[in-house]
């Protein structure tokens, strides 16, 4: 049967006062039906589960909306700090899917390219956790599925026919039409230090090693460092495609030759970065998007070949626990695909996680060492020490896979701010002795 096509007004409407409503990650938010949605004024209990809204919208500062999200990004933490009711919900992109399921909403929306003359529609720049809930709630009479397309998404490629990054037209209850464009990452630009850290991590990185790269300016400069320097042979198996991966590929770095899985393309879950990126991307056949159980799941990262992940941290203490999401307590982003890059990453001798960040923070006009010797009591996690394999700074690598209590703490302060090494060492030579 073929949709209903509205504008978002209609559709906002087909919501109730009382309801639940659930969308992807980043690129895939239904920005004008969230848009729409702030100009209603009669939610009662209107409850939202996402991550990293891509937009600002009035929608969530409402008194009865609630926001369950599972990735913080800008947006979040503006309106929890203007005291709307935004709350974490804990856990890595890879377990989206089944918190999505147990959150069972009513209403699922995404945001995609229009239909194909095959009957079809693309989920353009994000497949992520939300693939299975999609259709669910598209074949169930008792659910709503609202579709938003623009003819600016691009029309992205998968792995065929064992993974599908389309949903068939034929299920969708609502269709709304639009010309919006996809969201555009500014761009973070790296200085001095970020160009040291990347030069330091981007010694890691062999002939036709298979990458990852988080998000944020060192992963981006590891990438561009390496279309401009002498390897190549690449391949790229990442949870997200950034525009250092495009730079990667038109500089003919990237073969995709000898994964060991996938060959042939680079796979993803999303991607987030420029609009060139974007055209870049629409109908690219080099690129792959999958589901985030496949792209994040650690056996499978394992399987490639020289893998080698650069994500970024906030702080680390000298028994290799790293805060990534936190400070103070304080949520800044979230999981995301960060502890299982790092497990997939620690099972062969030829593959490396690297977790990158500066030696120093200022605060308040201080400046303080991001490496020290105890996290504050409270401090929240993100990668256990077990799992942590390799710290990088402007300063250097420290390897701690391998290594005793104190050996890696040892390690770790080698690569703090040289005026702060004296002390980090001797809190490094006191553990593990009792």
């Amino acid at each position: 049967m073929a949709p209903r096509i509205c504008t978002p007004e209609e559709a906002v409407a087909l919501i109730r006062p009382v309801d639940t409503v659930a969308f992807g990650l980043g690129p895939a938010n239904p920005d004008a039906l969230l848009t729409a949605m702030g100009a209603r004024d009669d939610w009662e209990d209107l409850t939202l589960a996402g991550a990293l809204l891509l937009g600002v919208y009035p929608v969530l500062a409402h008194p009865g909306v609630h926001y369950r999200c599972g990735f913080f990004g800008p947006a979040e933490r503006l309106f929890l700090a203007q005291g709307a009711d935004v709350e974490l919900v804990p856990g890595g992109f890879r377990q989206f899917a089944p918190i999505l399921r147990r959150f069972a909403p009513r209403v699922m929306t995404v945001l995609a390219a229009p239909p194909g003359t095959d009957g079809r529609i693309n989920l353009s720049l994000h497949v992520g956790a939300t693939y299975d809930e999609l259709v669910a709630a598209g074949r169930d009479p008792d659910r709503l599925l609202i579709v938003e397309v623009s003819p600016n998404m691009p029309r992205t490629a998968t792995v065929a026919p064992l993974y599908d990054n389309t949903i068939p037209l034929d299920i969708v209850d609502v269709l709304v039409e639009t010309d919006g464009s996809p969201f555009p990452l500014p761009k973070a630009e790296p200085d001095d230090i970020d160009r040291a850290i990347a030069a330091h991590a981007r010694e890691h990185v062999v002939e036709g090693s298979t990458l990852q790269f988080g998000i944020g300016a060192i992963p981006d400069m590891v990438a561009s460092q390496l279309a401009e320097g002498t390897g190549g042979g690449y391949g790229v198996h990442s949870e997200m495609l950034s525009d250092g991966v495009m730079l990667l590929h038109e500089a003919g770095k990237v073969t995709n030759a000898a994964k060991g899985l996938f060959d042939g393309v680079s796979v993803t879950t999303f991607a987030l970065g420029s609009p060139e990126l974007y055209r870049w991307l629409d109908g690219n056949r080099e690129v792959a998007f999958l589901p985030v159980h496949v792209i994040n799941e650690p056996s499978i990262i394992a399987l490639n070949q020289k893998f080698v992940s650069i994500n970024g941290a906030l702080s680390v203490d000298l028994y290799g626990q790293v805060v990534a999401d936190s400070i103070d307590g304080r949520q800044i982003s979230g999981v995301g695909g960060h502890e299982d890059f790092v497990a997939g990453a620690e099972m062969d001798l030829d593959d490396h996680s690297l977790i990158c960040l500066r030696s120093t923070a200022t605060v308040g006009g201080e400046v303080r060492s991001r490496i020290v010797a105890q996290h504050p009591p409270g401090t929240i996690v993100s990668t256990p020490r077990h799992h942590t394999g390799m710290i990088v700074t402007e300063h250097g690598s420290a390897h701690l896979r391998g290594r005793t209590v104190r050996e890696r703490a040892q390690a770790l302060a080698d690569i703090a701010e040289p005026s702060m090494r004296d002390q980090l060492r001797a809190a490094a030579d006191a553990l593990g002795r009792n």
